[in-house]
């Protein structure tokens, strides 16, 4: 809230400057602001009573603005990197897959390994979770669990991040 939107009976101001200026009447701080040609800004309005400064709003406003983008900035995304298997993968097949998924651990990905369940390879559940375990040991230097293996639909799914 700013100028004339401020309602409050009382609030407690801070001038351009910094300093303590007291708790006045919202009417008496606006007519402050508007004798320094600045504005009158609820920055605080939780405190009781009130806080305001009088500070430049649209300066203001860029600033919180910067800030917000250089939080951005310093955010960390981690990407999740999908590897797919079937319950009938050969060994030297199974081997690229634990390479593929070797480079994308190195490089600060998440690994997402679904093993796919078509037709009547459903009833062999047991030989889908033997194949995301031998991947995982294959793994297990530079990976951790992160969800355990997990029926999803037709899908067996597992994901690994790296170690620490």
């Amino acid at each position: 809230m700013i100028n004339e939107q401020i309602r409050d009976r009382e609030v407690r101001v801070i001038g351009p400057d910094g300093e303590q200026l007291g708790i006045m009447s919202a009417k008496e701080a606006y007519f402050k602001a508007k004798d320094a040609n600045l504005d009158l800004v609820k920055i605080a309005p939780t405190a009781k009573p009130p806080v305001c400064k009088i500070i430049n709003y649209g300066k203001y406003r860029y600033e919180l603005s910067r800030k917000a983008k250089e939080a951005k900035k310093k955010q960390k995304t981690v990407e999740t990197k999908e590897i797919r298997l079937s319950p009938n993968i050969d060994t030297n097949d199974l081997n690229t897959k634990v390479n593929q998924a070797r480079k994308f651990l190195q490089k600060g990905a998440k690994v997402k390994v679904a093993l796919r369940f078509r037709g009547r390879e459903m009833a062999h559940k047991d030989v889908g979770r033997e194949i995301l375990d031998s991947f995982f040991e294959k793994l297990e230097e530079v990976a951790v669990v992160d969800k355990p293996a997990k029926m999803e639909g037709r899908s067996m799914v597992m994901f690994l991040s790296a170690t620490k």
